[in-house]
């Protein structure tokens, strides 16, 4: 699920960041650095609100680096956030500030968005990278247009392109559609297999948080039958489920068949892009499909029960079967979008040249160890190409 943060070294202080001023202001914005707490009540009412920029996911996530959460206002009020991590270099050569999915804005339909994104980065750089000296590592999220902006404006800006995902398009479906419009959407082949699902005598069910435990027990027996070591976040759910801002929490669904629970899904559902996080499903989901008829359904809930336009489904990690599923499911009305590289920006060429080594050190290790995991088991190699067409328009 992470790129770069989960291959930040695992050192440095843990620390809770004391509430204070950050003491550096961009031309238009003023930045404050407030509590993990604080933090997630507050952009749970952010348009670009992800699960990685919770404080109480990416404490539990990373527990080694100090995470510093970090408002942005204009005149007073907030206008949007990055939560920000800072991880010391090994021998203490330096740090790398590193904010995955960010600057988020508060309303990315504010008639000056683009002005208050750039003043956001600005704010960024002149504290991570002028003021302390470290090397500013920012991923911006995939765009839903053909060209992301956000991007385009670090490159401007002066950052640099660093590592990327060897897949790294996003398959985000579009919600704002009637029952029959999203049928017609779908790929036809998708839309079959959807209509033998609703004749398997599958029912639909919205579960309570309580049910967790049902869920991690679909999802355990499920990682051990594919014998795939989980390189995944799963370890943050309970801190996820028991989060006290409601509308951050993931919402539940399961899939029964007879009365037997044959798949389930964890989907976080708050901002203007709902995320599929976790799926499972027992062996006899597949000739049921199950999986159709669970996602069929997700989409009317949230469609129904959110403000979310966008239904993000992730990647595939090089597997075909993913590619072929979501492509389907995406259709002619959602988009199929990459996550750009991670861009890097340092005031100082030492500080760039530390930061960099560090991760193209880290993404090395990481390389071997997907070799050594495909030797072990031939099932975790890649089956999609990279110059796969997956276009969605």
């Amino acid at each position: 699920m992470s790129l770069i943060a989960d291959r930040v070294a695992h050192e440095g202080s843990a620390s809770q960041p004391i509430p204070r001023a950050s003491g550096v202001a961009a031309t238009r914005l003023q930045t404050r650095i407030v509590s993990g707490s604080e933090w997630d009540h507050t952009i749970a009412g952010f348009d670009e609100v992800c699960q990685e920029q919770l404080h109480a996911f990416a404490a539990t996530r990373w527990p080694s680096v100090t995470q510093e959460p970090m408002l942005f206002l204009s005149d007073g009020e907030v206008v949007g956030g990055a939560l920000v991590m800072v991880q010391k270099l090994p021998l203490g050569l330096g740090k790398i500030a590193v904010s995955k999915w960010a600057p988020m804005l508060k309303d990315n339909a504010h008639p000056d968005a683009d002005v208050i994104h750039a003043d956001m980065v600005e704010a960024m750089v002149a504290d991570y990278a002028d003021a302390r000296g470290h090397m500013l590592s920012v991923l911006p999220r995939a765009s839903i247009g053909p060209v992301n902006r956000e991007y385009e404006r670090l490159e401007a800006r002066g950052f640099k392109r660093g590592s990327e995902l060897g897949f790294p398009n996003r398959y985000i479906v579009n919600l704002r559609l009637s029952d029959d419009e999203q049928r017609k959407s779908f790929q036809q082949t998708w839309r079959r297999q959807l209509n033998k699902s609703e004749k398997a005598g599958l029912t639909f069910e919205h579960a309570a948080p309580e049910a967790i435990e049902d869920f991690n027990a679909l999802y355990g027996a499920m990682t051990d039958r594919k014998q795939f070591t989980d390189h995944s976040a799963y370890e943050t759910v309970p801190a996820l489920m028991a989060i006290d801002v409601p509308a951050l929490r993931p919402e539940l669904f399961f899939v029964r068949h007879e009365g037997e629970l044959v798949g389930g899904a964890l989907i976080f559902k708050a901002g203007d892009r709902a995320v599929y996080l976790y799926g499972a499903t027992n062996d006899k989901a597949l000739p049921l499909r199950a999986g159709y008829f669970m996602h069929w359904h997700i989409i009317r809930w949230l469609r129904d029960n959110t403000t979310a336009t966008w239904y993000d489904l992730g990647g595939t990690d090089g597997f075909q079967g993913l590619h072929q599923f979501k492509k389907g499911m995406v259709g002619e009305a959602g988009v199929i979008r990459p996550v750009p590289p991670v861009a890097n920006y340092a005031s100082k060429p030492l500080a760039y040249l530390l930061g960099a080594g560090a991760f193209a050190a880290r993404d090395a290790v990481y390389h071997v160890r997907r070799v050594i995991a495909g030797w072990r088991n031939p099932k975790t190699l890649p089956t999609q190409r990279r110059d796969a067409d997956e276009s969605a328009e």
